[in-house]
């Protein structure tokens, strides 16, 4: 039999186990990290960041790769039967004596079951192990290929991404994309399964669980109200900034332009006392406060310390349902209530926005 027959196999095996591998690797990465490589002026990471950071994008990349594994699969048969089965045929019929018929009936049984344990295990399972234990070098490794798949493959998903869409909208089921997240029931048992298989200390499972728990705090049950802010207008003069940052019980003030519900940007109080110590003069607001992250009231307290990691900030202006702001919260509000998370809510008292922070 030609090597050709074999190098064709092999390709459509290797080119099955890349789309399973694409599949897992995308689904498994963290996003969050790949948005840091590509801040960071990763070629690849950028590539990957705007399909895992769009759930609709995601969906389209994770069906291209189901797209992908179908065909190699059906190819693989086809053409394994055409080369190896028919190969095959006259050899089943003088070993068992068979006519010609059965033979090749034979001989195609045969070889389609060989091949789908082949397929299975080179295939399937070993590639997906691999994007499993190592989601973001798979992601990375595969993208490329992958987009020039996602172009190939665009009007078989516009089809087959509708034409599903609409049996589940028969059955009357709301479809959803993929999604990089676990409930917390399932990350509740994930860690009594660890627990009971003696992987987890003791102090480390109470630790997870009241990470567990901190879920439950949202950014308004954390924040500084409103009410209770010292906030400056971007039109105050030096002197009007120097009092209020003397008389201020906080770290920061925010800095808010026309409206306070037009908060434009952060002041920290270390930054006005630097600039008095070093220089004596006044200077504009615009060139010492910091971008204000704006997030929503109702975000889950362990989604805050991912924002606020993303945008390298230790604050964030936090916002109600109709866009006005409601307060603000920093990495130490959020850091003090891990530490009391296994405790019912208590009220905050103003002073914990005023604890000394880390240098940005």
């Amino acid at each position: 039999m030609s090597p050709f027959v074999w190098l064709g196999i092999g390709l459509f095996i290797a080119g099955n186990a890349f789309f399973v591998a694409a599949e897992f690797g995308a689904v498994g990465v963290r996003r969050s990290r790949v948005r840091r490589m590509a801040e960071d002026g990763g070629f690849l990471a950028g590539r990957l960041l705007p399909y895992v950071d769009d759930a609709a994008r995601l969906d389209r990349y994770v069906g291209a790769s189901q797209i992908g594994i179908t065909l190699t699969s059906l190819i693989l048969g086809a053409f394994a039967q055409a080369t190896v089965g028919v190969a095959l045929a006259p050899v089943f019929a003088r070993a068992f004596g068979l006519e010609a018929a059965t033979a090749v009936s034979a001989s195609a049984i045969v070889v389609l079951v060989i091949l789908t344990a082949v397929q299975v295990l080179i295939g399937e399972l070993v590639p997906k192990q691999i994007a499993l234990q190592y989601p973001t070098e798979t992601a990375l490794a595969t993208v490329l290929p992958m987009r020039w798949a996602m172009t190939l493959f665009r009007p078989f998903l516009a089809l087959l991404n509708g034409s599903a869409n609409g049996i589940l909208r028969l059955l009357g089921i709301h479809a959803t994309a993929h999604r990089h997240i676990h409930s917390p029931d399932e990350i509740e048992l994930l860690i009594a399964e660890s627990r009971d298989g003696g992987l987890l200390e003791a102090d480390e499972l109470d630790r997870l669980r009241k990470a567990l728990r901190l879920r439950l705090r949202t950014a308004r049950d954390l924040m500084v109200p409103r009410q209770q802010l010292l906030m400056v207008s971007a039109e105050s003069s030096w002197n009007e900034v120097l009092r209020a940052a003397a008389a201020s019980p906080f770290s920061r003030l925010p800095v808010y332009r026309g409206s306070p519900d037009d908060i434009i940007g952060i002041l920290r109080i270390k930054d006005v006392v630097y600039r008095v110590v070093t220089d004596g003069s006044g200077t504009s607001l615009d060139r010492l406060m910091r971008p204000a992250l704006k997030i929503r009231d109702s975000l889950p307290a362990d989604q805050i310390i991912a924002h606020l990691r993303e945008h390298r900030t230790h604050q964030a202006i936090v916002l109600d349902g109709s866009g006005a702001v409601a307060g603000l919260v920093t990495v130490q509000d959020v850091l003090g209530a891990f530490l009391q998370a296994s405790a019912p809510p208590v009220p905050r008292s103003l002073g914990e926005v005023g604890k000394p922070e880390t240098p940005a």
